[in-house]
């Protein structure tokens, strides 16, 4: 039922279907959980991984080099450690007045695409500048991030491979630069952990491709299903206008409701209940976060929600997302800007939604100031 997925602007009415088949199922011999308590249980569980029992990593056909997003611990924990200080709730909020000063700039003006002309600016310009990617490079970096994330469903195409030799040789070049003159960047860091024998040279590749396409993959989905998600709820745009301090609540709301990341894997490494070693189970995301056992009127979005169970959009576990806090924060900053400069903000022309099963979003979503 999973591949019915593909292309659906909404995927909760197979969600739902799924659901009805009891809280762990199976699609063609994968386990399936839609059930909050199930999924959080097993992202946490250290009896499951994201590589098979004796280690190997199960193909997945993709050119990104291994980073810790696809390793288990000692390794996970080992490449985590080095990528954290970057993302430390100080450097975010060092790094507030710059998004905030990015948001004005990209609202300047009266007709544009949501996605396109802001929701993917503002990230992409946080990340690289965090990374130390000069102004020149970013835009190829999106581009990049955005075939990246299109390869979870289609695999990898030639225009892929293309763009990934070049974000690699860009990477090369910026880690050789760094090598002779350091800086206060992310990149800076990793080579002198490098250095220090505490990662490899393909590691230190291997992070900063999972930090760029991480870095804004989620937030640029996040602030543009937040912007649809108000505009559809008109009583709940009213309300946020009126009541700024409420950002926070509408981006935790938008990530419950309509989380950029619909799903992920983990496999077993023993037999854990009735799932047996080296299965794999399909944590629903999406389908979990609307679970109605857990979360009161599940499919209303009602940013006034009080989150109890915390919403599983950035996982959960020893995997859960590093950059979660900077993602927030991005999405609190855009979306205050948008209501402060666009109070009347609608949209002008029809929706084109991302075709993934993985990631939920849009590709274009054309408004107007009034």
């Amino acid at each position: 039922m999973l591949e019915q997925l593909t292309g659906h602007e909404d995927p909760h009415p197979i969600y739902e279907r799924l659901r009805a088949h009891g809280p762990l199922t199976t699609d063609n011999g994968m386990w399936i959980t839609t059930s909050h308590t199930i999924a959080n249980k097993v992202l946490r569980d250290r009896r499951f991984g994201v590589r098979l029992a004796d280690g190997s990593s199960p193909a997945n056909g993709s050119l990104l080099p291994d980073s810790f997003l696809e390793l288990d611990p000692p390794d996970h924990t080992r490449l985590r450690r080095l990528a954290m200080p970057a993302f430390s709730p100080k450097k975010i909020d060092e790094y507030r007045a710059r998004v905030e000063k990015v948001a004005d700039a990209l609202l300047d003006r009266d007709e544009f695409d949501l996605i396109a002309d802001f929701a993917a600016p503002l990230p992409i310009s946080v990340i690289s500048d965090l990374l130390g990617i000069p102004d020149s490079d970013t835009a190829e970096f999106a581009d990049y991030g955005a075939l990246v994330a299109a390869s979870f469903d289609s695999g990898v195409t030639p225009e892929m491979a293309n763009a990934h030799d070049k974000v690699l040789a860009l990477f090369d070049r910026l880690i050789a630069q760094r090598r002779r003159t350091p800086g206060d960047d992310v990149i800076s860091s990793l080579v002198a952990a490098e250095a220090e024998q505490k990662l490899t040279a393909q590691e230190m590749v291997g992070t900063l491709v999972l930090l760029l396409v991480a870095g804004f993959e989620t937030t640029v989905n996040l602030i543009g299903n937040a912007t649809r998600a108000l505009l559809d709820h008109p009583a709940q745009w009213k309300l946020f206008k009126a009541n700024p301090e409420l950002a926070p609540a509408v981006v935790e709301e938008t990530l419950r409701w309509a989380p950029p990341v619909q799903l992920t894997s983990r496999i077993a490494h023993e037999d854990v209940d009735r799932i047996a070693k080296d299965e794999w189970i399909t944590v629903l995301i999406g389908a979990a976060n609307r679970d109605p056992e857990v979360y009161p009127e599940a499919h209303k979005f009602d940013v006034m929600r009080v989150h109890k169970p915390e919403h599983l959009a950035f996982s959960s576990g020893i995997h859960y997302c590093l950059g979660a806090t900077l993602a927030r924060m991005e999405g609190d900053v855009a979306l205050r800007a948008l209501a402060r400069r666009m109070p009347d903000l609608r949209q002008t022309g029809p929706i084109e939604f991302r075709d993934s099963v993985v990631i939920r979003g849009m590709r274009s979503m054309p408004v107007s100031r009034s």
